[in-house]
């Protein structure tokens, strides 16, 4: 019997909630994956999960365990892939967390590129906007632009993201334009759900604050864009979704005067990853390409 490849099944289980996603992405069948877990139960002599026609649901015991052995799995890939690399190779596997919108347009395909780079090395990769502490949710690294800090987790800084106030041509005709920041009271604004909707800007006299009216809140950048484009109103957008509608006219920059703070994209490293050499590539890797002009559509 297989341990490490038992323990692997269940970590890769728990995550995805389903035999067939857990076979899917380690490449196996899921009747394999299931017998992985039915040996490792019957060797602990107690239920990991629970199982329904429809969901996997972890028990007591399976809840209760899953960090730790999450955590001897990771040390024993870790100890492999140090092996490996006294070989001159690079290997491992990396669990990943990347922003939805960043990550569809841009960050997906540098992943791609550093796995074709790197065939020795697979990669789990988890796409949400929300901030996530990376030792507590079994991540190599997360990826994100929030302000939240963690314990024993370090702060990595991946690459500046310039913001612009933006409305649809559509839209500035029907309610007008306005010439300062405290005009956007009076305006249907669009807010990113996690950013708020007390926007800042810096001006010739110093920072400006405003409480704008949300008339829609959404938590998807691209679905920002878009219903800022069809006149919905104005909002503040990430420049490598503003950039190319603003080139092709489907939006305008409003109060260019006025500067919004630049938001900073960067990954969280647990401690016990940051010396990992998989990990101190990738963030060589990322931190390289995303410094490159145009790479953000700026």
């Amino acid at each position: 019997m297989d341990t490490l490849a038992n323990l692997k099944a269940f970590v890769v289980t728990a995550d995805t909630g389903s035999f067939s996603e857990a076979a899917r992405q380690s490449d196996l069948v899921p009747s394999v994956v299931s017998k992985r877990i039915d040996q490792l139960e019957w060797r602990i002599r107690a239920p990991l999960f629970i199982r329904t026609t429809r969901k996997l649901t972890l028990t007591d015991v399976g809840e209760r365990y899953l960090p730790t052995v999450r955590q001897l799995v990771g040390q024993m890939e870790d100890m492999l892939a140090g092996m490996a690399q006294a070989s001159g190779d690079l290997e491992g596997h990396i669990r990943i967390k990347i922003p939805t919108t960043l990550g569809t347009l841009y960050l997906s395909e540098m992943l791609n590129q550093f796995l074709q780079e790197q065939p020795r090395i697979s990669m789990d990769v988890v796409l949400a906007d929300r901030s996530v502490n990376p030792v507590e949710e079994g991540f190599d690294l997360a990826i994100g632009a929030l302000p939240e800090l963690y314990g024993q987790v370090k702060d990595h800084p991946l690459s500046p993201i310039r913001r612009r106030l933006c409305a649809s041509p559509v839209y500035l005709a029907r309610r007008g334009t306005p010439q300062q920041a405290a005009e956007l009271i009076d305006h249907d604004c669009l807010v990113f759900t996690t950013s708020g909707s007390h926007w800042e800007f810096q001006s010739t006299q110093g920072q400006v604050g405003v409480d704008v009216r949300p008339k829609l809140k959404t938590n998807d950048g691209v679905a920002l864009c878009q219903a800022t484009v069809s006149g919905l109103g104005i909002t503040v957008l990430a420049d490598y979704l503003a950039a190319p509608a603003i080139r092709s006219g489907a939006l305008v920059e409003i109060l260019p005067q006025l500067k919004l703070p630049d938001i900073w994209l960067k990954a969280l490293v647990p401690n016990n990853r940051i010396d990992l050499p998989r990990v101190r590539m990738l963030l060589q890797w990322l931190e390289q390409r995303l410094k490159a002009p145009d790479t953000l559509g700026t």
